[in-house]
């Protein structure tokens, strides 16, 4: 009798460890979002005689976004994770808070290029958009504008997924559209 209980007593723990055992994590079977973009660096298009004009920055469930108004029609830019991003002609560090540094390129000055007049004048170069509250966004700050191309340094949480793609519009502008996601 005393074998039989020491028996079900083990049998007993045994069913318990096997009902309350967490099951093992499976792979996940979508990505965060849906998103697929990775972080490699992207690049599209060339130089243009549009102008940068603004840029302004908003917060989506998946990720945050970035967007540069150009006025005229723009199709170049070139957007990668640098160790550090630099003042275009100088090479001085633009300083970034965040883990990781993006360095965007946009194929169009933010000037104009035949009067050599400022088109975009921020109020902070250091500060563009207000990042309080974002995710990913950490800081996004103007490196300069020169020889036709505006550089801008984005500080973001981590090395994140990205993606950049034009829009079109409303009449003779464009938008060079930043998307960096909250998460892998």
């Amino acid at each position: 009798m005393k074998i039989v209980k020491t028996w079900l007593a083990i049998v007993g723990l045994l069913l318990a460890f096997v009902v309350v055992a967490p099951a093992p994590a499976q792979a996940a079977s979508t990505p965060y979002c849906g998103i697929t973009w990775g972080s490699l660096a992207k690049a599209s298009g060339s130089l243009t005689g549009a102008s940068v004009t603004n840029v302004r920055a908003g917060r989506h469930a998946c990720y945050d976004r970035m967007v540069i108004d150009l006025q005229g029609h723009a199709n170049g830019f070139s957007v990668q994770y640098v160790a550090s991003v630099s003042q275009p002609g100088s090479g001085f560090p633009v300083p970034l808070r965040g883990g990781a540094d993006l360095h965007v390129v946009v194929l169009a000055p933010a000037y104009d290029q035949n009067t050599g007049m400022s088109t975009y004048n921020p109020a902070n170069r250091n500060e563009l958009v207000n990042t309080a509250g974002f995710a990913t966004f950490r800081q996004v700050a103007m490196a300069g504008s020169y020889e036709g191309y505006t550089h801008i340094g984005v500080g973001v949480r981590a090395r994140l997924p990205f993606r950049v793609f034009f829009l079109n519009g409303p009449g003779n502008t464009t938008r060079i559209v930043l998307d960096v996601a909250h998460q892998w």
